[in-house]
């Protein structure tokens, strides 16, 4: 007791009795406890992350999806409108320059680009309605691996939710002149909140999470 008060040992040094073969630390030996030594016993909770980063969790207990990955989505989704936009955006773009040098219309490519415009928007409205209502993903979040579920249960928002209130009215609420603009940026801000729910998480109970 004498060289662990005077640190010239501790609990873990290792001793053993006379007669026996076996060492072990002084912790181990009754005498030299905690209620013995009168340290206090550990106390110690478990550790912390690497850095001290702790993953976001949900309401319902599933991991919050990134900023930098639903920013991501947002930015894959405007991609892939654009490329199902860019055949008939280049069929009318074409039809205008040939207008343009004989001064008069060229309905041979500005109907079918019309068209094939109005085809490619319908037809990228359509899955990505359906992979929202099925799924809580569009194609960008299905990519990156996180899905729109309801708050706080997690379940699928469906399509009054997650379609119709989260994009269809949060879209009107957009265009409105001026307004639009300002909420626009308001809502964006609203990610940096603790839940990560944005203005139309919150019109629309939603959330986004790892899927």
């Amino acid at each position: 007791q004498a060289w662990i008060q005077g640190g010239r040992a501790n609990r873990q040094t290792k001793a053993r009795r006379d007669g026996e073969t076996e060492w072990k630390t002084l912790g181990d030996f009754p005498e030299f406890g905690p209620a013995a030594t009168g340290a206090p016993p550990s106390v110690a909770g478990p550790m912390p992350a690497p850095g001290g980063a702790v993953d976001a969790l949900a309401a319902g207990g599933a991991e919050l999806a990134g900023r930098w990955q639903r920013l991501g989505a947002a930015v894959l989704d405007g991609i892939i409108g654009c490329a199902f936009a860019l055949p008939g955006g280049a069929m009318l773009l074409l039809g205008g320059v040939m207008a343009k040098g004989s001064h008069s219309a060229n309905p041979t490519l500005l109907l079918p680009g019309f068209l094939v415009l109005g085809a490619g928007i319908l037809a990228l409205v359509i899955i990505q309605i359906y992979l929202l209502v099925t799924r809580g993903q569009t194609i960008g979040k299905k990519l990156l691996g996180i899905k729109i579920v309801t708050y706080p249960d997690e379940a699928n928002p469906g399509f009054v939710k997650v379609w119709l209130l989260r994009s269809f009215v949060n879209g009107l609420i957009g265009a409105i002149p001026m307004v639009g603009g300002v909420y626009s940026l308001v809502d964006v801000c609203f990610i940096f909140r603790e839940d990560r729910r944005c203005i139309h998480d919150l019109i629309a109970g939603t959330q986004v999470v790892n899927a």
